[in-house]
């Protein structure tokens, strides 16, 4: 059975399995991120983009950024530091704005 599971994967040790595990748990908080906007979005009928999607978009980014490291994927790991600069970004605008409002 975990010979099978290893094989889906493409995994040859545990440490392979539990990377590709935390790779799937970023890919998942990512996906998460387009349910939240998706719902916000419907219950007011307009498009809108809440703090929570920029939050899970961060989170994601970094599992799979952590993920990609491990990987030694470069173009992987280029791609989810750019992301994750603006989901940063995002976020202290955000802030930035609420200190200056409230």
């Amino acid at each position: 059975m975990i010979d099978q599971i290893f094989r889906i994967l493409a995994v040859d040790s545990w440490t392979e399995f539990w990377w590709v595990m935390i790779g799937l748990g970023g890919q998942l908080l990512f996906t998460a991120r387009f349910l939240v906007q998706w719902i916000a979005s419907e219950r007011v009928r307009r498009s809108v983009v809440p703090l929570a999607f920029w939050y899970l978009s961060i989170g994601g980014g970094l599992v799979l950024f952590a993920y990609a490291v491990y990987r030694k994927d470069p173009v992987f790991i280029l791609g989810q530091s750019m992301g994750i600069f603006i989901y940063a970004r995002n976020l202290w605008l955000i802030h930035a704005e609420r200190r200056t409002i409230g």
